[in-house]
């Protein structure tokens, strides 16, 4: 009797950590303020920096070159209506939080190599030209690898 009702307990508490898990990585969706504790911060955000200016309707990169590796993506609403970032390709699909006018966030994201679309998933921005297209090529950055350096360090 002791063992069915272990096994049920251990079958209920696995099952529980893998839905909260799964929650957790959808993250909060519609509510903007919930997902304020990772996408927020203006500061300590990894890999190499790039500042997405987001007006109505275009995207500006600082930058239009890409490697392999980690992003954080800064945006900022200099529009008059509320913008949120999407990043689409081999990578994966990564969205930021919508944000409103004069608001800023930022959104982290590892990019392959490959084409990725970058747009604003907000209400259609992106059929009116809120979109462009970005091409991660080349190796990853020396700070990636272990490789670039053999030897030093001991």
């Amino acid at each position: 009797m002791t063992i069915p009702h272990m096994r049920h307990r251990l079958l209920l508490g696995v099952a529980a950590g893998g839905l909260t898990a799964v929650l957790a990585a959808c993250g909060g969706g519609g509510n903007d303020s919930s997902s304020s504790n990772n996408s927020t911060s203006d500061t300590g955000g990894t890999g190499t920096q790039v500042t997405a200016e987001l007006s109505d309707f275009h995207i500006k990169l600082s930058t239009e070159k890409f490697q392999p590796g980690p992003y954080t993506f800064t945006m900022k609403n200099t529009g008059s209506h509320d913008h949120a970032l999407e990043v689409e390709g081999p990578g994966g699909e990564n969205r930021s939080k919508t944000i409103e006018p004069g608001q800023s966030t930022t959104l982290t994201v590892t990019l392959k190599s490959g084409s990725y679309e970058v747009y604003c998933p907000v209400d259609g921005h992106k059929d009116r030209g809120m979109k462009t297209e970005i091409t991660v090529a080349g190796a990853s950055a020396p700070s990636d690898t272990d490789n670039s350096s053999p030897g030093n360090g001991y």
